[in-house]
């Protein structure tokens, strides 16, 4: 249990630094495309601009879940920094 812990933090870690760049994007392709951002953002206005932040955030973890769980080493006995001695 203790690794899936782990997993999600470096999963929730990844997804939060990678959120601004793919942010920025979509801002640009928005530009681009003539679509309004706030469209982008909430899904249309399906959802308020703070609950569509976190929907893509949540789309953002989920593809750093999978990016995680295959950089994760499984195989390791210890799954913590070696102490000195």
């Amino acid at each position: 249990m203790r690794a899936v812990f782990q997993l999600a933090v470096m999963a929730a870690i990844v997804a939060t630094l990678f959120y601004i760049p793919l942010a920025l994007l979509a801002a640009l392709v928005s530009y681009v495309l003539a679509v309004p951002l706030g469209a982008l953002m909430t899904f249309g206005g399906t959802f308020d601009t703070f609950f569509g932040l976190v929907a893509w955030w949540l789309v953002a973890f989920a593809g750093a879940c999978v990016y995680a769980a295959f950089a994760f080493p499984w195989k390791e006995k210890v799954l913590a920094w070696p102490r000195k001695n």
